[in-house]
């Protein structure tokens, strides 16, 4: 049953240590089910997003937030140039706990309405080389994930491996991502600091004084890790007009060595959602979940027939850029479940203006582990908690993507 907006707002008002809530309302940007949530309005004029979380899986993932938003400190909020989220406080509530974050105010853009040129897709680009940039203490200091270019791989390789056994992969698929696997030349980059796998919506843009939009912030922290960066670009994939603008800017703004087969990755990555869709249908017996990824595999081997993924480490053929788009849809496995419209009201702007802390002390670092697509940080909130002071990829339709995937734990994103 839905939690009241009133009942929400004195969740607030118990989380954060003399918080004065004058104003409570709805987030119009809705979340699909996973959380009730209100931002509630301050009498100093923050504003301050409640969340109280529906299930366990919910529940494990906001703790996950939790964590890695505590350990964004002030030092590295000013390297980012953006928002993040600020965790203010958690109480106990109905069995869970009522989460309180900062709102970032702002509106997001589908995929598939990045326009060419500057704007949106070149500060997302931008931002993501900001966030890849950050030291990679931050994650270890936290006891987060760290993954090796050969954990990495080793991930690919055993995802593969399911899928294969199946039966249900196309031949041409498989021989396709075998090879770009055993391909040293795309598994030779840097590791990076990372969301885990963005979306187009992890990035909540304004425009600015000119009416050129920029990234104002960018919310789904809750798989910060150390990985590959290329995992964190994969939606491009969804993003044809933009795709170029993206990595270019991106290129640009980065720090580290130049990556020369981060698109071709980018674009692997992509495509394998179709092989964890079909992996997720067998490990949870589901075997309408198995034929519908059967089905998506033989319409993107179709799409790639006359394609060779690392082709120069080159960009893509535009019939198969054509061919990925006509399917229509692309599955997200349920390890990759996010939630932006928790932390960012939802905004429709007539045009998108294109014209021109506490630290986490002298922890350990963490010990290098391999990580699943099942990792989440196994982390419980306390029963109270204040907030201390703190190259071109094929289109992919990643909104169905998305859709398919709350489908795996009865909950599906509103449209914006």
């Amino acid at each position: 049953m839905a939690r009241s907006l009133l009942t929400l707002a004195a969740a607030a008002t118990a989380a954060v240590p003399g918080a004065e809530v004058t104003g409570v309302r709805t987030l119009t940007a809705g979340g699909g089910g996973r959380h009730d949530s209100a931002v509630a309005t301050l009498a100093d004029g923050r504003e301050l997003v409640v969340r109280v979380p529906a299930d366990e899986n919910a529940e494990r993932e906001i703790a996950a937030e939790v964590v890695a938003l505590r350990a964004l400190t002030s030092g590295v909020r000013e390297l980012l140039g953006f928002e993040a989220p600020v965790f203010h406080g958690s109480v106990p509530y109905d069995g869970t706990n009522a989460i309180v974050t900062s709102f970032v105010r702002g509106y997001q853009v589908e995929a598939g309405e990045i326009p060419q040129g500057p704007g949106v897709a070149t500060s997302i680009g931008r931002a993501m080389a900001v966030v890849h940039g950050l030291p990679g203490s931050v994650v270890r200091s936290a006891g987060l994930p760290v993954r090796s270019p050969e954990q990495s791989r080793a991930e690919v390789e055993r995802i593969l491996d399911a899928a294969g056994a199946s039966g249900r992969v196309p031949v041409r698929l498989m021989v396709r991502w075998r090879e770009a696997v055993e391909d040293d030349r795309l598994w030779s980059f840097e590791s990076a600091v990372c969301l885990g796998g963005t979306q187009p919506t992890s990035f909540v843009i304004v425009d600015d004084v000119a009416g050129v939009p920029r990234v104002s912030g960018v919310l789904e922290w809750q798989g910060l890790s150390i990985d590959d960066p290329a995992v964190d670009l994969r939606w491009v994939s969804s993003a044809p007009s933009a795709t170029d603008d993206v990595f270019e800017a991106y290129g640009a703004a980065a720090h580290r060595a130049p990556d020369a087969a981060l698109r071709v990755r980018a674009r692997l990555h992509a495509e394998l959602e179709f092989a964890r869709w079909l992996v997720h249908g067998l490990e949870t017996h589901r075997p309408e979940v198995v034929d519908d990824a059967a089905a998506l595999l033989e319409s993107l081997s179709e799409g790639v027939r006359d394609d060779r993924l690392r082709a120069g480490l080159g960009a893509a053929s535009s019939d198969v850029d054509d061919a990925l788009a006509a399917i229509g849809r692309v599955p997200e496995t349920a390890s990759a479940t996010v939630d932006t419209s928790m932390q960012t009201d939802a905004y429709d702007p007539a045009q998108l203006g294109l014209d021109p802390d506490a630290g986490w002390g002298d922890a350990a670092p963490a010990e290098e582990r391999p990580l699943t697509t099942e990792t989440v940080p196994d982390v419980r909130l306390p029963s109270a908690q204040p907030a201390d002071d703190a190259e071109a990829t094929a289109p992919l339709d990643m909104d169905a993507y998305i859709a398919l995937e709350r489908e795996t734990d009865g909950s599906e994103r509103r449209d914006r």
